[in-house]
């Protein structure tokens, strides 16, 4: 068993399809599927189902990939931290956050991170939450700020703040600022994200509760789409402000509030229990918990931040691990 067939293995399992994984890695799917053969052989079990729609893993097979991404995570991160010698002890990061926190802040950390931390390389992805926790646990991200993280065993979590959605909808078609309550929200026809995120299960939870019914004429998984169909008319959003803050400024969208009940979400800092820590850890997640505080502060009324924030990120992750 090598380091190689490893992470052959890893990505036929990520992508259940050998022709996906084959280009993934940029290899021949022959080589592929043979590196895949020679570690079943090696252990002495089937590692992966084969069938008509591409491949799934066996429980071996699952408990081998659990144990890929620990020892590929901790082999990468070994090089980095040994390169950094040879670098003025430069460390890399990846820092994944949704796409309101990155319209709010994604710049400003990008520039100051330089200042604050000089030897930390960080690098930003945007995505919606619910990929940023894939790409977590496939080790593709290092830390991420997202919303409404579930627990899971090998995640470490840290509740920063809360924060209220909002209704919005063409400011052609409405005039109306008051706040609304939920009720009244979903009777209009919505835009909303698809089943796996965490403000459309929350709409929809909450609906059922109510027993009120929700329409959903529209379902796309990107923030651009969703604004654009609102925009043009017949159909209504539920989405964070952050999110729609360039639209609602310029007087395309029109915000309201919702109460009884307010939708609310939470804001954590997420990474997996695999990562290894940088050398300045504390001074990072000190840095990363002052942006969230000013994020929060500008979302004004519609944001709490728990004490977290204010004592310090980096006293308060410790707790957590």
């Amino acid at each position: 068993m090598n380091l190689r067939q490893l992470h052959y293995f890893a990505r036929a399992v990520e992508t259940r399809n050998l022709t996906k994984a084959a280009e993934m890695l940029s290899v021949a799917q022959p080589a592929l599927g043979f590196q895949i053969k020679l570690l079943e052989e090696e252990l002495g079990v089937p590692l992966l189902i084969r069938h008509s729609r591409g491949v799934s893993p066996t429980t071996p097979g699952n408990l081998l990939y659990d144990r890929a991404l620990e020892i590929l995570n901790y082999v990468e991160n070994t090089r980095q931290e040994i390169s950094a010698f040879g670098n003025g002890e430069r460390e890399s990061l990846i820092l994944g956050l949704t796409n309101g926190t990155t319209a709010l802040l994604g710049m400003d950390i990008l520039k100051d991170v330089r200042k604050a931390i000089p030897h930390l390389q960080l690098s930003l992805v945007e995505e919606m939450s619910v990929l940023l926790i894939d790409a977590l646990e496939r080790n593709e991200i290092d830390v991420a700020i997202a919303y409404d993280v579930p627990d899971k065993p090998n995640l470490i979590r840290v509740p920063l703040m809360s924060e209220e959605v909002l209704f919005l909808q063409s400011a052609a078609e409405e005039h109306e600022t008051d706040p609304m309550t939920f009720s009244e929200a979903v009777k209009h026809p919505l835009a909303l994200a698809n089943e796996r995120d965490n403000i459309r299960q929350n709409v929809q939870e909450t609906a059922d509760r109510l027993g009120l019914s929700v329409e959903i004429v529209y379902e796309a998984q990107s923030i651009t789409m969703l604004k654009q169909l609102v925009a043009e008319g017949g159909v209504a959003t539920i989405m964070p402000y952050a999110s729609a803050i360039d639209e609602i400024t310029l007087g395309g969208l029109r915000m309201r509030r919702i109460f009884d009940p307010p939708i609310k979400r939470t804001l954590f800092l997420v990474t997996t229990s695999r990562r290894i820590p940088l050398s300045q850890e504390a001074a990072f997640l000190d840095f990363l918990g002052a942006a969230i505080l000013r994020f929060s502060e500008a979302l004004g009324p519609l944001a709490e931040p728990f004490p977290v924030l204010k004592q310090g990120l980096s006293q308060a992750y410790s707790t957590h691990t």
